[in-house]
């Protein structure tokens, strides 16, 4: 990281960390003038009017109600260095918005709400924070859009950040006479300021993951999109196998991808080889690839819109299945048909997880690893068949890898399946090496198939189809990138 260069210190301008030097008062004023005027605002999101309907059916939900939504503040890595900033999924939902800090605010006019986007100015290179604030700076992190261009941005009215908490002090005081509800967990300035009220601020949260359950249209083309690109990086994976060593290198080949063409991987990659498999996220990827192993990899690219596949594949290292290998990873998939096959509107959420756990436990009785009867296995009072596969099939899919975390049990787990939901269907089996109720051929092995469904009004659509799934076809799938290279 590059330093401010030495100079002879000036009280005007107290250096900014240790390591630094106060630049002087000629040197300020030197850098602060003959800067090209800025000229032009930005253009308008493409799908504005999707966000702006979305901010309203929240109005619709709490009229009456200021509603405040943050994105949330960068986070330190380690003492001066901080995470790459990811915005938070209900403000980016709501807005559009990428850039850290911002806040939301929607407040009552009459049966709707005015919108109020409250982000950090720019106060442009005439300014001596352009270069002496290492934190937001222009010249240290780039620039920042500033209130009137993020205001043409997102077709929402801004204001700069400094006013933000003497906007809000109102909704502070003991009277309560303008009811308020904050999305909390984001922005420690505002939780500081906003006395806690857990119920109507839980229902916030609540609803904006409710509303998040079905996709629109500009959601669905993001997700084929983010999907489409972590096929690219499955195949990337394959094409290096053969000269990759460790579980890290499959990481990076992926991770590459992920960066080159999307904003980043939706989720820490899971690069399981050999029995490491068994363990459900497992995420050091420091294990030796060996050709006679399986591979799971579990991995999703973000896109610059947040959006995030979940696929995982089983593949076999040196490009053929054993014959036990073969029989574990055909129950599994089984299974899955199983699930895809009950992804039905109306249906409830867990009637995939309930054909795929019955598939297994019979495939498992049939391999003589379970040691009951499937019948027996899947009693409610004993669901013996989890040693084998701990997790449900589906997960909500969206701007979280887990999508929609806050709504209520009622709405999402023990809700019905709708029309416009994107879940992921994904079944495995995990046969601990020290697992004496297994076979010794089959210990050790673990595989997973994951992909990403849309419900649709007359069944599904599986959105990572064209990843190979069925056994001969991962077979051939691979010689063919091997033999592409």
């Amino acid at each position: 990281m590059a330093d401010i260069a030495n100079q002879p210190a000036a009280e005007e301008a107290p250096p900014a960390a240790a390591h630094d030097d106060a630049p002087p008062a000629a040197l300020l004023e030197f850098m602060v003038t003959q800067w090209a005027p800025k000229t032009g605002l930005p253009p308008a999101l493409e799908d504005g009017a999707s966000f702006a309907a979305r901010r309203a059916a929240l109005s619709a939900l709490f009229p009456g109600d200021v509603l405040v939504v943050p994105t949330g503040l960068e986070k330190t890595r380690a003492n001066d260095t901080a995470y790459r900033f990811r915005p938070g999924s209900d403000f980016y939902y709501l807005t559009g918005n990428l850039e850290p800090d911002g806040v939301l605010v929607l407040t009552p006019r009459g049966a709707e709400h005015d919108a109020l986007l409250y982000v950090e100015p720019n106060p442009g290179k005439t300014d001596a924070t352009f270069f002496t604030d290492r934190v937001k700076g222009e010249l240290w992190v780039g620039a920042r859009l500033g209130v009137e261009e993020s205001a043409a941005r997102f077709g929402i009215a801004a204001r700069g950040l400094p006013d933000l908490l003497d906007d809000l002090r109102v909704l502070n005081r003991e009277d309560q006479s303008r009811p308020f509800r904050l999305l909390r967990g984001l922005d420690p300035r505002l939780e500081a300021m906003l006395p806690v009220q857990e119920e109507r601020d839980a229902a916030l949260g609540a609803a904006l993951s409710e509303l998040r359950l079905i996709k629109d249209a500009t959601e669905i083309a993001e997700l084929q999109r983010a999907i489409d690109i972590t096929q690219r990086g499955f195949e990337d994976v394959v094409r290096a196998l053969p000269t990759s060593t460790t579980e890290r290198w499959i990481e990076g080949v992926f991770n590459l991808r992920a960066r080159v063409e999307g904003n980043d991987v939706g989720y820490n990659t899971i690069a399981a080889a050999g029995a490491h498999a068994c363990t459900l996220h497992w995420t050091a990827n420091d294990g030796p690839l060996r050709a006679g192993d399986l591979l799971l990899l579990d991995a999703g690219v973000e896109t610059q819109s947040l959006y995030t596949a979940d696929v995982t594949r089983t593949i076999p290292i040196g490009g053929r299945f054993s014959p036990e290998q073969r029989a574990i990873y055909a129950l599994v998939l089984e299974a899955q048909n199983a699930g895809f096959a009950a992804c039905r509107q109306g249906n409830d959420f867990m009637e995939p997880n309930r054909a795929a756990m019955h598939v297994l436990a019979h495939g498992l009785e049939r391999l003589g690893i379970l040691p009951t009867s499937a019948h027996e296995a899947l009693a409610d009072t004993n669901q013996f068949y989890k040693r084998y596969s701990l997790h449900n099939v589906s997960h909500m899919l969206g701007l979280d890898v887990h999508d929609c975390a806050q709504a209520r049990r009622e709405t999402y787990k023990y809700g019905k399946l709708a029309a416009g939901m994107v879940l992921t269907v994904e079944p495995g089996l995990y046969l601990q090496p020290d697992d004496l109720t297994v076979p010794p051929a089959y210990r050790g092995i673990g595989v997973r198939i994951e992909d990403d469904v849309l419900v649709t009004v007359d069944g599904c659509r599986v959105l990572s189809a064209a990843l190979p799934r069925e056994l001969d076809a991962v077979e051939a799938w691979m010689s063919d990138l091997w033999g592409a290279r």
